[in-house]
């Protein structure tokens, strides 16, 4: 089979290679991939800032497709059957925090990237009717995510303020689409109009340009602070965050993709009583729960772009320039 795997010795540190087809562990499937999605621990693991790296595994976390081979008789109702896959592997059984065993798809485990994947038969779920191949590939790890942070952390609730920031991403376009579903007052940041104008089409109230000045004082003008914020950035814009969040408000952030804030406006945190908190990816109840939502709303996932395997470089090179808005799939 082709799949896309890790080869830090090559300029571009990935690969189209040709693989042995995977064998099913007797708690295992195989399942054939129609469609797979990237994710940022993707190139991360192509710039070598990820842990646990290893060359010749194929990389991908998200997938959907159809159960071809199963390990054991007792999976065999699966067979033919179109699923998606759950990413998360041994979150353990405490919803507040995931196990030491813990472990992402695609990473040190060969993952979705190829035109195989084989994955424990408790990580599948029937793909909702109403996706396409290419939106339900785009779903679980970002949805997962997002789900968590917004509903499991953020106790998101109806008629509240809620701040999305970088919504181009596939975290943030998920929990601004989950907050909609769920009646909250949704607004978005963005350093990009046409990902503005995409928000807004989606029915955010209004979105700000995080790289204007003025954007803090905007946002308090526009909307009396947020109850609630999504961040998948941190840094040293995080104290902006703090200054346009209610007094009692929350910030949760599942990502620092702009590192450590270089201080932190902890005055303002202790007076008015906010709470801040970290979220990542999410348990099997989160998923279940993720899914629910999903298909009662019948929510369809940003597709950004489709690329052949073929094209793999092509892809994460889109994703390393941040130009997408919404997921980037790859297809066999």
């Amino acid at each position: 089979m082709k799949g896309i795997v890790l080869n830090r010795a090559l300029e571009d540190k990935i690969q189209l290679s040709d693989l042995p087809l995977p064998e099913p562990k007797k708690d295992e499937v195989i399942v054939r991939i129609k469609a797979a999605a990237l994710n940022h621990r993707d190139e991360w693991s192509r710039k070598g800032l990820y842990p646990n790296l290893k060359d010749g595994i194929v990389l991908g976390s998200d997938g959907a497709g159809i159960v071809e081979t199963v390990g054991s008789d007792e999976f065999s109702h699966w067979l033919g059957k179109e699923v998606i896959i759950n990413p998360a592997l041994h979150w353990g059984a405490n919803q507040l925090v995931q196990s030491r065993n813990f472990e992402i798809l695609g990473m040190p485990r060969n993952g979705t990237l190829a035109e195989y994947v084989a994955v424990p038969a408790d990580r599948i779920h029937s793909k909702p009717s109403h996706l396409t191949w290419e939106e339900a590939a785009a779903l679980p790890l970002a949805g997962l995510t997002a789900f968590r942070a917004l509903v499991y952390q953020g106790q998101v609730k109806s008629g509240e303020k809620v701040l999305v920031t970088g919504i181009g991403g596939g975290v943030a376009q998920f929990a601004a689409q989950f907050a909609l579903a769920l009646v909250a007052e949704v607004y978005v940041s963005s350093s990009k109009e046409e990902k503005s104008q995409k928000a807004l089409s989606l029915g955010v109230k209004a979105s700000f340009n995080y790289t204007s000045e003025a954007w803090v004082q905007e946002a308090l003008d526009q909307t009396g602070g947020f109850d609630l914020i999504i961040d998948g950035a941190a840094g040293d814009p995080l104290n902006q965050l703090i200054s346009v969040t209610k007094p009692g408000g929350r910030i949760v952030f599942y990502g620092a993709t702009m590192g450590n804030p270089g201080k932190l406006e902890a005055r303002k945190i202790f007076w008015n009583q906010l709470k801040i908190m970290g979220s990542t990816m999410g348990s099997d109840r989160d998923f279940d729960g993720m899914m629910e939502l999903v298909e009662k709303y019948q929510i369809h996932p940003l597709v950004d772009g489709v690329f052949p395997l073929e094209k793999a470089v092509e892809a994460f090179d889109r994703m390393k320039k941040g130009l997408q808005l919404g997921k980037i799939v790859l297809t066999p």
